[in-house]
């Protein structure tokens, strides 16, 4: 997937995701099916993964090399990196530190929703400015999948979304 395509699919499914969460009633934003998170969770989540990779990519190139060195590999395909996220959820990865959303009540759906889509919107203004070298040169830590280049970080992004849209439906549909 090259630059043009990978910044269309942020977009896309990140506005898919925001146009979801922005249907629920109050009762399905702030619902905790199961004990798991709920809409409103899952939204202030995606904004806690997206927000830093902004900062990160905000940073001048050197700089992320200087914190994180340079690729020594090809970048993977979107299907092998999404294949290795899934197989890192089930040996039992979650999200930890920053990443766990804090409880989110119905007062704060519209001002998660305008964040979430200005961090989206800033996120494909970086991946803009990239070349399809930067993509594949620079990398960066995630907590889950190590250091993997920024081509994989946008891979891991456009698709991280759309399962939690999956896993709210889900969980929605359970209660």
């Amino acid at each position: 997937m090259g630059k043009k395509e990978i910044a269309e699919q942020l977009h896309i499914k990140h506005h898919l995701f925001i146009n979801y969460i922005d249907s629920l009633n109050e009762k399905d934003f702030v619902e905790t099916p199961n004990q798991k998170w709920s809409a409103g969770q899952q939204m202030d989540h995606i904004y806690r993964v997206v927000k830093p990779l902004v900062q990160a990519l905000q940073l001048p190139h050197f700089v992320l090399k200087l914190l994180f060195g340079k690729a020594n590999r090809a970048s993977k395909t979107y299907e092998d990196l999404v294949n290795k996220y899934l197989q890192k959820l089930e040996n039992g990865g979650t999200a930890t530190g920053r990443f766990v959303p804090k409880e989110i009540s119905i007062n704060q759906k519209e001002s998660l929703i305008k964040k979430l889509q200005q961090v989206v919107e800033k996120l494909i203004s970086q991946v803009n400015k990239l070349s399809e070298k930067d993509l594949d040169n620079l990398i960066m830590p995630h907590p889950l999948l190590g250091k993997i280049t920024l081509r994989e970080m946008m891979y891991f992004t456009i698709y991280h979304v759309e399962h939690h849209q999956e896993i709210t439906k889900r969980n929605l549909n359970a209660s």
